[in-house]
């Protein structure tokens, strides 16, 4: 009986792993159009709910852009790329966001910051799942992850297997 009990307790706990990140979301930064100079960020950032866990998605054309960093609201209303903590030029990067606060991103290719393509993120906690306003405005991917009734089913399996078994 205690090893019954054991391997329940230990199937719970895996279940609420894959729930936490099945709730989860990744945003495309820019929506379709992507991380590119014709996009409005601040209109596009206004419209998600980022969440801590949730990931930024940045697609682009590597050589043409990249993705910077920037260490303060200063540096990022100033453009000021001298104070990036991180720089990425792959065409596809997956930043996390591991914790709540305001994070700062710009382009790094010469005068792309200053003709608007930086974005500021907002991340604050909590257990909801992040919502984008619209699906058509924000190209959240989170239907790339296990769905949460998905999950459910799968922990009902489990329990109802140890109990016949």
């Amino acid at each position: 009986m205690a090893t019954m009990v054991n391997t329940m307790f230990l199937v719970l706990v895996f279940v609420a792993l894959i729930t936490k990140e099945a709730l989860a979301a990744q945003h495309i930064v820019g929506g379709s159009q992507g991380w590119d100079e014709s996009t409005d960020f601040d209109t596009w950032a206004s419209d998600q709910t980022f969440k801590v866990g949730d990931q930024l998605v940045f697609k682009y054309t590597s050589g043409l852009h990249s993705v910077v960093e920037l260490a303060s609201d200063s540096a990022y209303k100033n453009c000021d790329l001298g104070s990036a903590l991180d720089s990425m030029n792959g065409g596809s990067n997956v930043v996390k966001l591991n914790k709540a606060g305001t994070r700062y991103f710009a382009c790094g290719t010469l005068g792309h910051c200053s003709q608007g393509m930086k974005v500021k993120i907002k991340s604050v906690t909590g257990s909801a799942p992040s919502s984008p306003a619209s699906p058509t405005s924000s190209s959240s991917t989170s239907d790339a992850l296990p769905s949460r009734s998905f999950v459910m089913a799968v922990a009902l399996l489990a329990t109802f297997m140890l109990y016949v078994l």
